[in-house]
């Protein structure tokens, strides 16, 4: 097994678990909250999908697939384009309503097919390479990737947190 395999095999448990967690629920079980400051499925995963978005196009160099290919437009959320979800306080995070976990799940698709295409081109020499010299030590792409598999998956797993308490109500 390749490190792109490894890493591709990460990102598509990523996917299924979107798929999963938002397939046939409702606008209403997408933006329930367990308290009124607690975050929503739809935001969970919409949040997810635009750091994976956002940090993978940024390490590619390619375009983001929220503003490029017209998510944002479909989503007509009241937030600024560039807007990942980070820092968002309690009425952010209301504002993040769907219509249709279709929404969530397609453009989760459309990500997770370019960040395969991406990842599935690096190679294991490639992971060492300095991608943000912001940081203190600089950060790797092997450290990016990592990263963002490792955010993604806390925040679908908290979505499957609150569909399970929806199942459960």
């Amino acid at each position: 097994m390749t490190s792109a395999l490894l890493l591709i095999d990460a990102f598509d448990r990523i996917r299924d678990q979107v798929r999963q967690t938002a397939g046939g629920l409702t606008p209403d079980q997408l933006a329930y909250r367990v308290d009124a400051d607690a975050n929503s499925i739809a935001w969970l995963l919409w949040h997810l999908t635009r750091v994976q978005d956002d940090h993978v196009s940024d390490v590619a160099g390619t375009a983001q697939a929220w503003t490029d290919a017209g998510w944002a437009d479909r989503f007509g959320l009241p937030l600024d384009p560039s807007d990942t979800g980070y820092g968002h306080g309690s009425g952010q995070v209301a504002a993040v309503r769907v219509e249709s976990p279709d929404l969530l799940i397609g453009y989760h698709d459309a990500v997770h097919a370019a960040t395969v295409e991406y990842v599935g081109t690096v190679r294991d020499g490639d992971l060492g390479r300095v991608v943000d010299r912001s940081w203190d030590p600089p950060v790797t792409l092997g450290v990016r990737l990592v990263s963002v598999i490792s955010d993604c998956l806390e925040h679908a797993g908290q979505a499957a947190f609150v569909r399970g308490v929806l199942q459960r109500a």
